[in-house]
């Protein structure tokens, strides 16, 4: 609707205006008298990622624009990227902790959710050139046919809070609503072409992200939760435009020509989502290693720590009181604590009950 209004330029224009209340808030509400410690901006890391990282896109982008060879943009990007890390190690205040690079979990999530922000940003930036270009949507026409996506992407994303081992078969899923959705007849409908693959997309997206997520920042310090978490929506940001820089070359052969047809964009734009799908795929099999390395460890920590008595068995004496630990192993001493005869009162035999046991 801004689009079709407006132009292009409102949406940029309506986040930088949302962005102005969390601005207010945070001046207001993080006041520097709170703070325990106050950390030093690390420019010279700013200052080389944010180089490094431009230097990538911008080279994967414009191959065949500039008077440079293609690889000399995105190996300079490359080659700032590999100086960071020097230079993280000796600032104070590192803005990437080497840290974060020896936890295999954080290292892991963050590498799948570059491939996982690549394939969302080809979905979101070709299927609606698909509905514009090819089949003849408008703007609001274009955005109205992708709610069912989006509420697939909600749904399964609540779904996915509640539910365990949902990264491995969500990327399986989005994997097959790519391919589904890679046909993209020139002459496709909404009902029978869009739709039944826009909901596996938007609930495998949903199911792969929530996981992802966690896998990135669960298992690092408290200290470094923030920064955490911050690493891995920037992941997500930076696959996309990878990504996206590189889909678009697929992309641009078929549709290259002075005046291309909506065949010969159909044809471009099918190349992107079938290379998006097998990025998705690529980041199920990353998946599936992780898990099997995770068990592998697992089952070898168990051999190396086995039981010392096999665990008591789910009986009424058993069970533990209200309030108190489960039983443990048990011990020759009758009034173990933690046990049930702990709860027992102590009552004295009788004398006249006793029996003399004399050898």
């Amino acid at each position: 609707m801004l689009t079709s209004a407006l132009g292009w330029w409102a949406i940029f224009a309506i986040s930088a205006i949302a962005a102005l209340p969390a601005l207010a808030a945070t001046l207001l509400l993080l006041t520097r008298g709170e703070r325990k410690h106050t950390a030093r901006l690390d420019v010279p890391g700013a200052l080389t990622v944010t180089a490094g990282l431009t230097l990538l896109v911008y080279g994967l982008g414009a191959r065949g624009t500039t008077p440079l060879p293609d690889f000399a943009v995105p190996a300079a990007g490359l080659l700032l990227l590999l100086v960071l890390m020097p230079i993280e190690r000796r600032a104070n205040d590192p803005l990437l902790p080497p840290v974060l690079l020896r936890n295999r979990a954080a290292v892991t999530g963050n590498l799948l959710m570059l491939l996982l922000g690549a394939v969302c940003v080809a979905t979101f930036f070709f299927l609606p050139l698909y509905q514009q270009k090819v089949l003849g949507y408008s703007p609001l026409g274009a955005a109205l046919t992708q709610l069912p996506l989006a509420a697939a992407l909600m749904a399964a994303s609540w779904g996915a809070g509640r539910l365990r081992g949902t990264l491995l078969p969500g990327l399986l899923v989005l994997a097959a609503g790519l391919f589904w959705l890679a046909r993209l007849p020139v002459d496709g409908a909404f009902l029978t072409d869009l739709l039944g693959p826009s909901l596996l997309i938007g609930a495998g997206l949903g199911l792969a992200f929530v996981p992802l997520t966690a896998l990135g920042v669960g298992g690092v310090e408290p200290r470094h939760a923030g920064i955490a978490g911050g690493l891995i929506n920037t992941s997500r940001q930076i696959g996309g435009a990878i990504g996206l820089a590189i889909l678009t070359t697929l992309a641009a052969p078929a549709a290259g020509r002075a005046v291309p047809g909506p065949a010969d964009l159909a044809y471009g734009y099918r190349r992107a989502l079938v290379a998006a799908a097998l990025i998705a795929l690529l980041a199920a099999a990353g998946t599936g290693v992780h898990l099997l390395h995770h068990r592998s460890r697992a089952a070898a920590a168990e051999r190396a720590h086995p039981a010392a008595t096999p665990a008591p068995e789910t009986t009424p004496c058993a069970l533990p009181l209200q309030g108190e630990p489960a039983p443990g192993p048990p011990t020759h001493q009758p009034n173990h604590p933690g046990t049930f005869h702990e709860a027992l009162p102590h009552r004295p035999l009788h004398p006249a009950r006793r029996r003399d046991h004399r050898p």
